[in-house]
C-alpha cells in the first residue's frame, strides 16, 4: 500500500466525486555496480515520488521511500508502481506512513503493483500499515516475477476503519489480487473481495470479527524449522496463547498471518517476523528501519 500525510476535508459544497482524479505512475530500477546497489532509473507522472537512495546498511543495500504528496486515496485515484531489480543488486522499499483509503464517492480507488527480480537479486516491500475508511471501494493488484535466484520479503497491513476514532467498516469494499511467479512457475496466487457486511467479516475463514489483519510473505532458501518454531515462539510471548497468528512453509516460501484489532499489535507483529526471516531469506540481520519511528 502507498502512504501519505492526511489529506484534509475539502469546504466546499461541491461533491468529492467531481473532483479531480489523481492519477500517478512511478517506475524505479535499481542496478548493481561494483559492489553498490544503485536507484539507476527513476521516473514518474503524476503525485508519486520517490525520496533520495539511502544506505543504512552499507552500499550492497539501497533503501528508497515511496511518497504520496496528495495525502490520501478517493474515489476515482490510481496509483501504478513498477519496480525492477537488477541481478545481485538489494532494494528495501517501505513507505513514510500509513496509507489511507478515503470514501469512494461513487468511483473505485486503484492501485497495481508490478515487481522484477533478476537472478540472484533481492528486494525487500516493507509498507506500513493502510488504512481503509468507511464507504472505501477499493482495487488492489500486485504481481511479483522472480528469476532463478532472487529473494523476495513482502508484508501487508490492512486496518478496516479507523477504530480509534470509533468509525466501522459498514459499508464499502476492497478486491485484492496478488501473484508470485518464480523462475516462470506460478508459486502463489491470493485472490478475494472483501465486502463490508459479508459474512468472511465474521467468518473463521474471513476475518473473524477483527478489523486488522497482516500478512508477511518470504520467498527464497527454504528457512531451518528451528527458525520458525523460533517466531511461533516468540510470537506467543508478544500476544499470548489465544492470538490468531499462524505461520506456514511451502516449499522455499514461507507464509505468515495475523489476525487482531490494533494496528502497533499488527506492526510489531510484522517487526518481529522480519526480524527472524530476514537473516534465514536474505543473510542479513534485520535493522529495524529508522522511518518505522517517526
Amino acid at each position: 500500500m502507498i502512504p501519505a500525510p492526511e489529506r484534509k476535508p475539502i469546504a466546499s459544497d461541491k461533491p468529492l466525486a467531481d473532483k479531480p482524479s489523481w492519477q500517478a505512475k512511478l517506475r524505479l530500477g535499481f542496478n548493481a555496480d561494483f559492489g553498490t546497489t544503485r536507484l539507476m532509473d527513476r521516473w514518474h507522472s503524476g503525485p508519486l515520488r520517490v525520496q533520495k537512495a539511502l544506505y543504512p546498511e552499507g552500499s550492497l543495500v539501497c533503501h528508497a521511500i515511496i511518497v504520496h504528496p496528495p495525502g490520501g486515496v478517493v474515489g476515482g485515484d490510481a496509483l501504478d508502481v513498477e519496480i525492477k531489480v537488477g541481478s545481485d543488486a538489494h532494494a528495501v522499499i517501505t513507505t513514510p506512513g500509513a496509507a489511507k483509503w478515503y470514501k469512494a464517492n461513487g468511483k473505485s480507488s486503484k492501485q497495481s503493483v508490478q515487481i522484477q527480480l533478476d537472478a540472484n537479486a533481492s528486494m525487500e516491500w516493507l509498507p506500513q500499515e493502510a488504512i481503509f475508511f468507511d464507504a472505501a471501494n477499493v482495487q488492489l493488484s500486485q504481481a511479483i516475477r522472480l528469476a532463478k535466484g532472487a529473494r523476495y520479503i513482502a508484508s501487508d497491513i490492512v486496518c478496516l476503519g479507523r477504530s480509534a476514532s470509533g468509525e466501522t467498516f459498514n459499508t464499502g469494499r476492497i478486491t485484492q489480487r496478488s501473484t508470485i511467479h518464480r523462475d516462470g512457475k506460478l508459486i502463489w496466487f491470493e485472490q478475494g473481495a472483501l465486502i463490508a457486511g459479508d459474512g468472511l467479516m465474521t467468518s473463521a475463514l474471513g476475518f473473524s470479527g477483527h478489523t486488522v489483519s497482516a500478512t508477511l510473505i518470504a520467498v527464497g532458501a527454504a528457512v531451518p524449522s528451528a527458525v520458525i518454531e523460533a517466531l511461533r515462539r516468540a510470537a506467543n510471548l508478544l500476544l499470548g496463547d489465544a492470538a490468531c497468528f499462524g505461520v506456514t512453509q511451502i516449499k522455499g516460501l514461507v507464509v505468515v498471518r495475523y489476525l487482531g484489532d490494533a494496528s502497533e499489535v499488527a506492526r510489531a507483529v510484522m517487526l518481529l517476523t522480519w526480524q527472524h526471516l530476514r537473516p534465514a531469506v536474505m543473510a542479513r540481520e534485520a535493522i529495524e528501519l529508522r522511518i518505522w519511528n517517526t
